[in-house]
């Protein structure tokens, strides 16, 4: 695990959608499908990336919020920033088939382990709308089924992702789930999840300011989501008083979702 920080150059600033950005730097750095990098904006600020790219072309996806993704949004190619990581757990990838869920710009998280499964993913993602999806050539290409939802029915099933994935696990095929997304869309996939006896591995997002266990600002419930995690399965969230409905806020304290 490396923790020295690296400078790199800026390869490539790629527009996803009209509100989601990915920047592509290389970096020799080994990492596996779900962990993250801390990404360091000089002068602004460091935060946490999941990984959207795992080669040595890597990659990661964001939605221009605070400061840090904003100046990153505004970034061109031959720009420097810093790297840390990579951090945290990864996704196991079993046997069998696999139902492999993105909610948002969660499917960033969960790309590169659905293109580890290959054909054996089943894939649902969902969006407020067509023009914020992304990554669905990706997953085409990996040879997974996709299934769309968007929130006003624009591009595929209009509705939620658990629309979608509720019919899905009635079929009785799948013994193991992938996730990302809102925390509410967790809650509801490990609740899904634990009825029916499937595994999942859910990766939770939380605020972290140092990405190797010291601040505390992800504590979920004594576990820290930046050194247990992001990865956790469904039962080990069901078990924690906080997951779906308390998260710390910047300044440490104790905010409902």
């Amino acid at each position: 695990m490396p923790t020295e920080l690296r400078i790199v150059k800026v390869e490539a600033i790629d527009r996803e959608s009209p509100a989601v950005y990915t920047i592509r730097y290389r970096d020799s750095t080994s990492s596996l499908p779900g962990q993250f990098v801390m990404v360091w904006v000089p002068g602004v600020n460091e935060i946490p990336m999941s990984l959207s790219y795992i080669g040595e072309m890597k990659g990661f996806t964001f939605r221009p919020l605070g400061a840090a993704t904003k100046a990153l949004s505004s970034m061109k190619a031959g720009e420097k920033i810093g790297v840390r990581g990579a951090y945290g757990n990864s996704f196991i990838i079993n046997d069998g088939e696999v139902l492999c869920v993105g909610g948002g710009t969660g499917i960033a998280s969960i790309i590169t382990a659905i293109e580890a499964l290959g054909r054996r993913a089943e894939v649902v993602i969902g969006a407020r709308n067509a023009e914020e999806l992304f990554f669905e050539k990706r997953i085409e290409e990996a040879g997974a089924r996709l299934h769309i939802c968007t929130d006003d029915g624009s591009r595929g099933h209009m509705g939620f992702v658990t629309d979608i994935v509720s019919k899905l696990l009635e079929k009785g095929r799948f013994r193991e789930m992938i996730a990302c997304g809102p925390e509410g869309m967790l809650y509801r996939l490990a609740m899904m999840a634990h009825s029916m006896g499937i595994h999942a591995q859910l990766s939770v997002e939380r605020h972290m300011k140092c990405g190797i266990g010291i601040c505390d600002a992800c504590a979920l419930d004594g576990r820290l989501v930046c050194r247990d995690g992001p990865i956790f399965d469904a039962e080990t969230l069901l078990s924690t008083s906080d997951f779906g409905k308390f998260r710390l806020s910047p300044d440490g304290r104790k905010s409902r979702i």
